[in-house]
């Protein structure tokens, strides 16, 4: 396949691109406001363009060429979306429709991978999250995200489009860097507990929150770009299966798997922290698990793969 990616040097972004490198007919056309690490843009079937999607200029060049698929991965984070709604809008909103539009211009009905979020949902959350769930988000990131997915249903509805939007959890384990997300310390544990390092947890041991690793995220997202459309719901997005866990067994987990027979956390809850990410209910996803979207299939196995990534 021809596939286009933005955001390609980010935490998934990177990773997404170097599994479709692993065959050696795909072609990849990056866009990012960084350049990508390595010799990825030394590639004679990678184009690299550095600039943002609310460029004009920058989403002519990036649609230059046709192309299979379009992975849509460059946001302004949640913690970051927060703080400037304006950019969150201008970024997650408006050049996102924009970037879209123009591509559904020059391809005629392209395959669409969106990455949504989780954030879409309700807050509080019910005692149990199916797909009837519905969306009041609780920050401006998840409205931003909830009206980009209602508008890719429209498109595709009009055939222009052929929309996967899929909503992510937590991925994990992201690089220790200031990313703008407020759930950064799911990520962050990992790099603690392997290095023999004290933990500050700014949620309590019996929070619970729905995780995946980045590998099984990049597997779901090449699964987005590959299945039958019809498999997807009307709406054409599905909340991704994941792992719940409770912050103690995950604490617990990381902790056996690279042996460390004490850990050095302190446990510091902060009650609005935990009420976004820490109080995620029990999980029922059919429509995703209908299409073929898997999670990591445990806990164990979601640490293993998590450490796997992590420097």
């Amino acid at each position: 396949m021809k596939a286009l990616i933005t955001g390609a040097s980010g935490f998934i972004g990177s990773h997404l691109t170097k599994a479709l490198l692993n065959d050696p007919g795909n072609e990849l056309v990056l866009l990012d406001s960084h350049l990508p690490e390595g010799d990825v843009a030394e590639l004679d079937r990678v184009t690299v363009l550095k600039g943002n999607i609310q460029e004009r200029e920058t989403r002519d060049r990036f649609l230059a060429s046709n192309f299979d698929v379009l992975f849509h991965l460059a946001a302004v984070p949640g913690g970051a979306a927060e703080e400037d709604p304006l950019l969150s809008r201008k970024v997650n909103l408006e050049a996102t429709l924009d970037l879209i539009e123009a591509a559904a211009d020059s391809v005629s009905c392209p395959r669409v991978v969106y990455a949504s979020t989780i954030a879409v949902l309700c807050t509080p959350l019910p005692y149990r999250v199916d797909d009837s769930c519905p969306l009041v988000p609780a920050m401006t990131y998840g409205t931003h995200k909830a009206m980009v997915e209602l508008a890719l249903a429209d498109m595709h509805r009009r055939g222009q489009i052929d929309a996967v939007s899929v909503r992510l959890p937590g991925i994990i384990a992201r690089p220790l860097a200031p990313s703008g997300l407020k759930s950064a310390f799911l990520s962050n544990v990992f790099h603690a507990l392997k290095t023999d390092e004290s933990f500050v947890s700014p949620v309590s041991e019996n929070a619970t929150m729905w995780l995946m690793s980045v590998e099984q995220c990049v597997a779901n997202l090449l699964h987005a770009a590959n299945l039958e459309s019809r498999m997807m719901p009307d709406s054409r997005v599905v909340t991704l299966p994941a792992i719940r866990c409770r912050m103690a067994d995950l604490v617990k987990t990381i902790a056996d798997a690279v042996d460390r027979f004490q850990v050095q956390v302190e446990w510091v809850p902060d009650e609005s922290l935990e009420a976004l990410f820490g109080s995620q209910p029990p999980l029922e996803t059919p429509a995703a698990e209908k299409a073929g979207f898997l999670h990591d299939g445990s806990l164990s196995t979601l640490v293993i793969n998590a450490l796997a990534k992590v420097a």
